[in-house]
C-alpha cells in the first residue's frame, strides 16, 4: 500500500513515501526556509540500498507553491516514483491541532476539514498551512483516501491536573480552553524509540523537540503527563518565531499603552519574536553564525534558548520524580551539538553528565551521548514524524 505523508511545519515541508508496511521510504524530501531567502528543495529517491538526490534551489513563497513542486517531483522525470496519481492509496498529514475532536488519525472529511479551519486561530502558523496541503492533495490524488494525524493526540493522556489552567471551570466546559500540547507524532515517536533502547519496564522520559517550533514533553511509562505548549503552540520554549512564555501583562500594557491590535498581538508573538525577534533571524544555523562571528544579539539570543529549555527540564524532573533519560530530537535538537551542550551545562545535580566528544561526533542515529556514569541518559534520537503518521494512517486503513 503506497502512503504519501506530508509533513508541513510552519517554514518547512518534509514528505515521504512508503510502501507499507515497509518502514524504508520509497522517497522522502524537504521543503526548506519555505517565505525566507534561501529557499530549497531536495528530493531523495531510494532504490536497491542507493539513495539518489536532486536538490533545486528556488524561491518558494508558500507552503502551496512548495507541495505542488514536491508533487510533480514524485510523478515527472528522471526522479519520478510513482506513474500517475492513482498509485496513492492514501496520503497522511500531520495537523497540528485537533483541539478535544480528535484522539487518533482520522478519514478527512468536509466536516473534519471545517473543525480544523475553526482551530485556525490556536495554531496560526500551522493549521491554515495543513488544511492548504489538504486542498492541494485532494486536487491532486483524487483516488486517495486522505487522513489526519493530530499533533495533539498524544497528549491526551495529561491529567487534568496539568492540563487544567487557573480560570473559572466554565471557559473550559464552554469553549474548551486548557492544555493541549503539540509535536506529539514526534514525543510520541522519539519515546517509544528511548523505551525501547532503555530496555526497563518503567521509564520517565524528558523528550526535548527542537526546531522551528520547539516543545518539551514530561513522559511516564510511555504517557505524555506535562508538555510546555498549551492552548496554542506558542507557549513555554523559545522557537525561531515564536515568543514562548510571556507574562500576560506585557499584552494588557501594549493594548492599553500602545494601541496594539489583536492582530497586531499575534503577528507579533507567532510571528516577530523568538530567535528572529531576539537574534535577527528564525533560524538557528544563521543565529549560530552570527553569534561565532561576535554579534551579542545573537549570542543572547542562545543564551535565551538554552534557559528556558533547563528550566522547563528541572520541572519535569519534579513531575516526574526523577529522570531515566533526556532525548533530544529535531532539526536543531538533533543536529546542534553546541545548544546540546549548554542546555547540559549545570545540570549534573540531576544526574546528567554529557560526553562532549560522542556530542560533538553524532551522526544521524540513535546514541547515547552521556557518561557511562551518568546516572541519566542523553540520547539524540532522529525524529520520524512521517513513518509514525505512515503506520498510523496503515493500521486505521487495514483495521477498517
Amino acid at each position: 500500500m503506497n502512503i504519501l505523508v506530508i509533513n508541513s511545519g510552519s517554514s518547512s515541508l518534509k514528505y515521504q513515501l512508503f510502501k507499507m508496511p515497509e518502514k524504508a521510504p520509497v522517497c522522502s524530501g524537504l521543503v526548506e526556509r519555505i517565505g525566507i531567502e534561501g529557499s530549497f528543495i531536495k528530493h531523495n529517491v531510494y532504490t536497491n540500498g542507493n539513495k539518489h538526490s536532486i536538490e533545486l534551489a528556488a524561491f518558494i513563497a508558500s507552503h502551496g507553491e512548495g507541495l505542488k513542486q514536491v508533487l510533480a517531483l514524485l510523478s515527472e522525470g528522471e526522479f519520478a516514483v510513482i506513474a500517475s496519481s492513482n498509485d496513492i492509496a492514501a496520503v497522511g498529514h500531520r495537523v497540528v491541532h485537533g483541539g478535544e475532536h480528535f484522539a487518533g488519525p482520522t478519514l478527512i472529511t468536509d466536516e473534519v476539514k471545517q473543525q480544523i479551519k475553526k482551530l485556525f486561530s490556536l495554531a496560526p502558523l500551522h493549521n491554515p498551512v495543513n488544511y492548504k496541503c489538504i486542498e492541494v492533495a485532494e486536487r491532486t490524488f483524487t483516488k486517495a483516501k486522505q487522513i489526519a494525524v493530530f499533533d495533539t493526540a498524544f497528549h491526551q493522556t495529561i491529567p487534568e491536573q496539568a492540563y487544567r489552567y487557573a480560570i473559572p471551570e466554565w471557559y473550559y466546559k464552554e469553549d474548551s480552553i486548557r492544555v493541549y500540547g503539540f509535536h506529539g507524532t514526534s514525543h510520541k515517536y522519539v519515546s517509544e524509540q528511548a523505551i525501547k533502547w532503555l530496555n526497563k519496564k518503567d521509564t520517565k522520559i524528558i523528550s526535548v523537540h527542537l526546531g522551528n517550533g520547539c516543545s518539551i514533553t514530561a513522559i511516564s511509562n510511555g504517557k505524555s503527563v506535562d508538555t510546555s505548549m498549551g492552548f496554542g503552540p506558542l507557549s513555554g520554549l523559545m522557537m525561531g518565531t515564536r515568543s514562548g512564555d510571556i507574562d500576560p501583562s506585557v499584552i494588557f500594557h501594549l493594548m492599553e499603552h500602545s494601541g496594539y491590535t489583536l492582530e497586531q498581538l499575534s503577528t507579533l508573538l507567532n510571528k516577530q519574536s523568538g530567535l528572529l525577534g531576539v537574534g535577527g533571524s528564525s533560524d538557528m544555523r544563521d543565529i549560530r553564525k552570527m553569534a561565532d562571528e561576535g554579534n551579542q544579539a545573537a549570542i543572547l539570543a542562545l543564551q535565551l534558548y538554552a534557559y528556558r529549555i533547563k528550566k522547563f527540564i528541572g520541572a519535569y524532573a519534579a513531575v516526574l520524580n526523577g529522570i531515566d533519560a533526556v532525548v533530544f530530537t529535531a532539526g536543531v535538537g538533533e543536529n546542534d551539538s553546541q545548544m546540546r551542550e549548554a542546555v547540559c551545562s549545570g545540570l549534573e545535580y540531576l544526574g546528567l553528565t554529557l560526553n562532549t566528544a560522542a556530542n560533538k561526533t553524532y551522526a544521524g542515529e540513535l546514541k547515547e551521548i552521556s557518561n557511562a556514569d551518568s546516572k541519566v541518559k542523553i540520547l539524540v534520537i532522529p525524529t520520524n514524524e512521517e513513518y509514525e503518521i505512515a503506520h498510523q494512517c496503515f493500521d486505521l486503513l487495514t483495521v477498517a
